[in-house]
């Protein structure tokens, strides 16, 4: 079953609620690229009238991660994915419609295989960029993934 961005949000109303309810989609998804959107409203605003932090980090962070559920889940192998650490950068206020930007799915083939060849956990980072309805950046995030193969192939 290959991933879709339907099959990502339905995933999202059930797993991830906090992110449906301030309104995090999946707007497209192939090997290489991801891209989530989230709209400003007033749930998911700061005090200073722009889309909270928080909201961009479950967007952006989104966008990595459908990345590695999608890979890991052609591999047909049993692997574990989680977040070790992230490094964050805002550059403008953000209103209106923000869309994340991944391009780095070439970079998770070459880690599910080392994992299974020597079942150790192998780690790589993501960056996912956030672009206003103009194009105009307004923050960018790293995340820094850990998959860990739970059986080590013979």
């Amino acid at each position: 079953m290959e991933l879709n961005p339907r099959k990502l949000n339905a995933f999202l109303m059930m797993k991830l609620p906090s992110a449906w309810l301030c309104g995090v989609r999946v707007k497209k998804i192939d090997e290489a690229t991801c891209v989530t959107s989230v709209k400003h409203k007033w749930i998911n605003q700061n005090p200073f009238n722009s889309l909270y932090f928080a909201v961009q980090a479950m967007a952006a962070e989104l966008s990595t991660g459908a990345l590695v559920m999608s890979r890991i889940q052609q591999s047909e192998e049993k692997i574990s994915m989680l977040v070790a650490q992230n490094k964050a950068a805002f550059t403008k206020k953000a209103t209106g419609k923000i869309k994340f930007y991944c391009y780095d799915g070439h970079k998770i083939a070459e880690a599910i295989e080392k994992t299974l060849e020597t079942g150790e956990g192998q780690t790589f980072w993501m960056k996912s960029t956030g672009l206003n309805e103009t194009g105009e950046e307004v923050s960018t995030f790293e995340f820094e993934w850990t998959i860990k193969a739970k059986t080590k192939r013979k």
